[in-house]
């Protein structure tokens, strides 16, 4: 089955990507790929090789969090 959907499993650092947040679409860029349990976004990732998260820089506020792959969409 191919996936014709932009999910986030190939995303980069400086990929534009949007998101839901309370309801609405909040657009960003991813700032870093995260692959290990650490502390970003003020809280702690459990992350990993096979399981990684984003950290995005949100455009409106200019305040970064962290996602799973499948809840960012690239943007073109």
């Amino acid at each position: 089955m191919a996936k014709d959907r932009k999910s986030g499993k190939d995303l980069h650092k400086g990929d534009h990507v949007a998101w839901s947040s309370h309801g609405s679409e909040t657009t960003g860029e991813v700032e870093q790929k995260i692959t290990e349990r650490t502390e970003a976004a003020g809280r702690t990732v459990a992350a990993s090789e096979e399981e990684p998260q984003y950290e995005v820089r949100s455009d409106k506020s200019g305040k970064t969090a962290v996602h799973k792959p499948s809840s960012l969409k690239k943007k073109k």
